[in-house]
């Protein structure tokens, strides 16, 4: 019998060492950007109970993140118009990589992985254009090797489809310059839609809505287990007025709005900042950074089921966590709340 350092020789030697894994990351459950206790941007990866695993400076403000599906990295996208996207090594916070954008585009604060890892994939704004643009990595060396059209203006979240190969991307609707900061350019007509997109660019399906809600952006989307898409939108128009903020899509049909006529709506200030499924996908909740409130509502019946105030402020990103009873589920998302919110400076909600 080998002894384990001639087994581990054996292995170097015939190239088939052991890869490092999210295990020797400490298997961070999540990944979160916010700011320090000094008031520095980082991201952040967080164990299931909150505690800080590792962190990496930013040099501006983050906004998502994306795990590598088998090696301890991930990528942090810069807050849009961000230009930066570090590569992160999750064992010890150490920066891999900088991506920067070609010139005449910016990071929209998202990527995702391809099913066998070998690509990244970003949304862009190619700004002098007016186009929202996807651009295509290696993620072996993170080279970028092309791009293709988002399907719309303002490509914020990105996600792997789960029914079909292929892509699905929030088109926020909203064109923007670097030159004129945040300022939206385009209100009176811009046309928010999901696109689902084939992993080579070919547009399969789009989603548009109805001309009335021309207005309400859509901006993330998180995607269940049958296929289903849910995506929460920031309405443009008035803010007197009861307008949807969450809705669930799949593709071939109409979009189903949540929580319809109900009252509570106005208590998201017109804002849904982030959207998951609970973990066994029977409800949806709905982040709002300027209400204070999350809103959960059942999937069956579109209606809005709970309403959770919130004592961290400007409550954002959320996760699922497995599935729990109710009462349990409850008590759980405001712990690990408020533990997120000391972590990383930012309210971060598991549902």
């Amino acid at each position: 019998m080998h002894s384990r350092r001639g087994f581990i020789a054996g292995l170097m030697a015939s190239s088939v060492a052991p890869k490092a894994s999210w295990a020797d990351a400490g298997a961070p459950a999540y990944l979160s950007a916010g700011k320090d206790e000094l008031g520095l941007f980082v991201i952040a990866g967080l164990s299931a109970s909150g505690a800080v695993l590792f962190r990496h400076p930013l040099p501006d403000r983050g906004h998502a993140a994306s795990a590598h599906p088998t090696r301890p990295e991930a990528v942090a996208f810069a807050r849009r118009p961000g230009r930066f996207a570090d590569v992160i090594d999750c064992r010890s916070g150490a920066q891999l990589a900088r991506l920067e954008p070609p010139e005449g585009h910016h990071f929209y604060g998202h990527g995702v992985f391809s099913p066998d890892a070998s690509t990244l994939y970003t949304t862009e704004n190619a700004y002098d254009l007016g186009e929202g643009r996807i651009g295509v990595w290696d993620a072996r060396d993170y080279r970028r090797i092309g791009a293709f059209s988002s399907g719309g203006i303002g490509p914020h979240e990105i996600r792997l489809r789960r029914d079909a190969p292929g892509l699905v991307i929030a088109n926020g609707g909203i064109e923007t310059h670097p030159d004129t900061g945040r300022t939206k350019l385009n209100l009176p007509f811009m046309r928010p839609n999901l696109s689902y997109l084939s992993l080579t660019g070919a547009l399969e399906d789009q989603m548009e809505l109805p001309s009335d809600l021309h207005l309400n952006s859509i901006r993330h989307i998180a995607v269940r287990s049958d296929g289903t898409v849910g995506f929460a939108m920031q309405w443009q128009g008035d803010l007197g007025e009861m307008v949807p903020i969450v809705g669930l899509h799949r593709p071939g049909s109409a979009p189903r709005l949540m929580a319809e006529g109900d009252p509570r709506l106005r208590n998201l200030n017109g804002y849904g900042g982030s959207i998951a499924f609970s973990g066994d996908e029977t409800q949806v909740a709905v982040t709002s950074p300027r209400g204070g409130v999350v809103h959960v509502m059942d999937c069956a019946s579109a209606a809005l089921s709970a309403e959770y105030p919130l004592s961290a402020s400007r409550a954002a990103g959320q996760a699922a966590l497995p599935s729990t009873a109710a009462p349990k589920r409850a008590r759980r998302w405001h712990r690990h709340s408020a533990r997120c919110a000391r972590a990383s400076g930012r309210a971060h909600v598991f549902v």
